[in-house]
């Protein structure tokens, strides 16, 4: 009988965690598209305005742009995914 309830509880257990990882999962999408649609433009406007005043020889400019850059791809290549159709 104890048996029984600790493995129902261990199912429940279970359970709850892949909902909360299936969540997640749905959110960081979302914020992920949403941040790229957001930001496509202030970075292609800044981003060029930046490089035709300045010469990147700093390493950290150089890894930011580029991260931030490549957040906006991969959004926008998860909605186009998701909405390429429509």
């Amino acid at each position: 009988m104890v048996a029984q309830l600790v493995l129902v509880q261990l199912v429940k257990v279970r359970i709850l965690m892949r909902l909360q990882i299936i969540i997640m999962k749905k959110f960081l999408e979302f914020a992920l598209i949403w941040y790229s649609q957001q930001m496509a433009i202030p970075f292609w406007i800044i981003g060029h305005v930046h490089l035709s005043l300045n010469v990147y020889q700093d390493i950290h400019e150089i890894l930011a742009s580029l991260g931030l850059n490549i957040l906006v791809a991969v959004g926008f290549i998860i909605d186009y995914k998701k909405n390429g159709g429509k």
